[in-house]
């Protein structure tokens, strides 16, 4: 059965790589999907969160990355996925989520979403977390993969 990651992973984290690479143990297939949100502002685009996913997750075969736009459910419904993967930090990502997998579920009755709690040591760990440290100059290589690290060093300007 292949399953669907979903997120904005602006940028991805070793946290987000640490639930992929769980969940690929219990599915034939993972697709990481980032979004295209319009009324939404990214610090990269969609095709540099591809591309930075890509190359961080390429030494596993089980994972593929595709970015689209529009509802979750449309995207899964034409390609023949039932299976969501959510990563939660804490009980407030549950709340969050739960209301989401509620609605996913509503607009899509095969659609099952399987919670997967972070490790402790990600359980503070959030992309906007990672963007604000990078703002200020700050470094947090030990949370995000190496190719996340120079790119977000470079758009600072720390490099």
């Amino acid at each position: 059965m292949k399953a669907i990651y979903p997120g904005s992973f602006d940028p991805i984290t070793n946290g987000h790589i640490d639930v992929i690479e769980r969940a690929s143990n219990f599915f034939d297939e993972i697709i990481v999907a980032t979004l295209c949100n319009s009324n939404k502002k990214y610090l990269f685009s969609s095709e540099e969160r591809k591309k930075l996913i890509d190359i961080a997750l390429s030494h596993h075969s089980k994972i593929s990355v595709v970015s689209f736009e529009g509802l979750l459910i449309d995207y899964m419904k034409d390609q023949n996925i039932k299976a969501i993967v959510k990563g939660l930090r804490t009980v407030t990502d549950y709340g969050y989520e739960a209301q989401m997998a509620l609605t996913n579920k509503k607009l899509y009755e095969e659609a099952e979403t399987f919670f997967m709690h972070s490790q402790e040591k990600y359980s503070f760990l959030s992309s906007s977390l990672v963007k604000e440290v990078y703002s200020h100059k700050g470094d947090l290589l030990e949370y995000v993969p190496d190719n996340v690290d120079k790119a977000l060093k470079e758009l600072y300007g720390m490099t």
